[in-house]
C-alpha cells in the first residue's frame, strides 16, 4: 500500500522535482569530487614513499609498494567510474524523444 501512496505523492510527469534533481546533481558533483580527491591524495602519497625510499629515509619496500598498488587500485577504478559514466552518456545521447 506505501508504493501506491508514494505513486500519488508524484507531482511531475518525470518523478522527480526540480528540487530534487539539484540535490541528485550536487550529491554526485560531491562524490564524484571526493573519490577524485582520495585518488589524488594516494597518488601523492605513493609519490612521497617512493622519494623517501630513494632517499633512504624509508626502509621498507614493502610499504612504498602497498602505497603504490594502493594508489594504482584507485586510480583504475576512478578510470572504469569514468568510462561507465562515458558509456551511460553516450546510449543516452541515443535515445530519441
Amino acid at each position: 500500500m506505501s508504493i501506491i501512496q508514494d505513486l500519488g505523492s508524484v507531482s511531475s510527469i518525470g518523478g522527480i522535482q526540480q528540487s530534487q534533481k539539484n540535490s541528485l546533481t550536487s550529491s554526485f558533483e560531491n562524490v564524484l569530487g571526493s573519490a577524485i580527491n582520495d585518488v589524488n591524495k594516494l597518488q601523492t602519497e605513493a609519490s612521497i614513499a617512493v622519494e623517501k625510499f630513494v632517499s633512504g629515509e624509508a626502509n621498507s619496500i614493502h610499504e612504498v609498494m602497498i602505497a603504490v598498488e594502493k594508489a594504482k587500485t584507485s586510480f583504475e577504478l576512478l578510470m572504469e567510474v569514468r568510462n561507465k559514466a562515458l558509456d551511460m552518456y553516450r546510449e543516452l545521447m541515443k535515445v530519441q524523444i
